[in-house]
């Protein structure tokens, strides 16, 4: 026994007691059977107890398909900026502001000066026709051996901006440097027939001179015409034609010599 008593006192020494095994039963079956375990300070069986209906959260039925989520929200379909095809879009050069019904009714305006002139389509900013138009009366100077095409722009934007000028302190709404350039622009037309004339005949005699000022005269008052139509200058005509009528005469000046 003494053996004994020296192999007891080499083991570690703990607290646990054979007597706390007492506290612990086991019950798997949910319900105080055998297949139950209750530890002490704890219950496990609790399957049983009552729950209000508002506590309970419903259970909403699956609608969907497999691999196949539900979308919380339904789809929107982008808006298209232009239209919901491409034949509503507008055309290129409708976007580029060339308009071919605006330029040939300012042409037939500038060709007939007795012609009233619409001042809503007068006071746009087109200077397609303008340009044209400095092209080819470049373009005629140069089959009467004369290269003035640096004559031409230069001319063309000092005149410009004279009238541009003079026309913002004489009118009430004002105009824009660009309607400016277009008037004027649309106004050279008269004075390409007379560099045409200049190719074949000769400028220099009393027939050119008498041409010359009717040319002229044509161009001053289509630009005049019109530019009291889109500004509202009434009785103003003669005042704004004398200016233009300065501007044109040096574009003849080039077109005789």
């Amino acid at each position: 026994m003494s053996g004994f008593d020296n192999l007891n006192s080499g083991f570690y020494q703990t607290s646990y007691s054979i007597d706390e095994q007492s506290q612990q039963s086991y019950d798997y079956g949910g319900s105080g059977g055998p297949y139950s375990k209750q530890y002490a300070g704890c219950d496990y069986s609790q399957q049983g107890r009552f729950v209000p209906p508002d506590m309970m959260q419903p259970q909403q039925t699956y609608t969907g398909q497999i691999y196949q989520p539900t979308q919380a929200y339904p789809p929107t379909t982008p808006q298209p900026f232009y239209g919901d095809s491409f034949e509503e879009e507008p055309p290129l050069l409708e976007e580029l502001g060339i308009n071919f019904d605006h330029i040939w009714q300012k042409t037939l305006t500038v060709l007939h000066p007795l012609r009233a002139a619409d001042g809503s389509i007068m006071n746009e900013t087109d200077l397609a026709g303008p340009v044209v138009f400095c092209l080819a009366f470049g373009a005629t100077l140069l089959l009467a051996g004369k290269i003035q095409f640096g004559y031409v722009y230069g001319i063309s934007a000092i005149g410009c901006l004279g009238m541009f000028c003079l026309l913002n302190l004489m009118s009430m709404t004002g105009v824009s440097f660009g309607c400016v350039a277009s008037v004027l622009g649309y106004c050279l037309l008269p004075m390409i027939l007379l560099s045409s004339f200049a190719v074949v005949f000769s400028l220099q005699g009393m027939v050119g001179i008498l041409l010359t000022a009717t040319i002229i005269g044509w161009c001053s008052f289509s630009a005049s015409k019109i530019f009291i139509s889109a500004l509202a200058m009434d009785g103003q005509q003669l005042l704004v034609a004398y200016p233009c009528a300065l501007l044109y005469g040096v574009f003849a000046l080039i077109s005789v010599f």
